[in-house]
C-alpha cells in the first residue's frame, strides 16, 4: 500500500497537480490543510483533505479517519491539537481512531516518529518549509506499508527523494 501526504501549499495549486504526476501509482493522496482553496476545488477530487488554520471553507472536515488497503489512517492539520507544543492531544485522538498512520501539518517542519505502534508524520510544507530542512525548498511524504513495516520517504518538489530522509518502522 502506498500513500502520498502533502501539506501547507498556501495557494500553490500547481504543486498539487505536479505531485499527482510524480506519484501516479499511490493508493491514496492525503492533504493535511492550509491550501487556501475552496473545499470544492477539483484538486480535492484526488486528495482527501482537512481544514487548516488558513482554510476558511467550513466544508473541509477538521479530521479524517480512513482505512486504505486495511491500514487505518488519521489526519488533521494539527492547529487544534497543539502540535506546536506537544503531540499528546494528536496521539490521543489518533489512538481513539485506532490509527496505524497519523498525518498532520501546521508546523511546516517535516518529521516522523513512532508512538505506541502508530507512525506519526508531518510531510513538511511543500511551499513554505521551516526548520532544519527548510533549505530543501519544500517536501512531501510517500508512505509505503507492508505486513512487516511502514516506510516513510520524503520527496522534494522536483519529485526526487530527499537525500537521507527515509525511515523504516518495523511493525510489531
Amino acid at each position: 500500500m502506498k500513500l502520498v501526504a502533502v501539506s501547507d501549499t498556501h495557494g500553490d495549486h500547481q504543486i498539487l497537480e505536479t505531485i499527482l504526476t510524480q506519484q501516479p501509482d499511490a493508493d491514496a493522496y492525503f492533504y493535511a490543510g492550509d491550501s487556501e482553496f475552496a473545499a470544492d476545488d477539483p484538486i480535492f477530487d484526488h486528495y482527501v483533505a482537512v481544514r487548516g488554520n488558513m482554510d476558511f471553507d467550513s466544508a473541509f472536515p477538521l479530521t479524517v479517519s480512513q482505512t486504505v488497503a486495511g491500514v487505518p489512517v488519521f489526519m488533521t492539520h494539527g492547529h487544534r491539537f497543539g502540535v506546536n507544543f506537544s503531540l499528546t492531544q494528536l496521539l490521543d485522538a489518533a489512538a481513539k481512531a485506532k490509527a496505524r498512520i497519523v498525518i498532520f501539518g501546521h508546523t511546516h517542519q517535516l518529521g516522523v516518529e513512532q508512538h505506541d505502534g502508530m507512525v506519526v508524520l508531518n510531510p513538511g510544507s511543500i511551499s513554505q518549509p521551516r526548520g532544519q530542512f527548510a533549505r530543501l525548498g519544500g517536501t512531501y511524504a510517500v508512505i509505503e506499508a507492508t505486513d512487516e513495516a511502514i516506510t516513510v520517504t520524503y520527496y522534494l518538489r522536483n519529485g526526487q527523494p530527499a537525500p537521507d530522509l527515509q525511515r523504516r518502522f518495523a511493525l510489531k
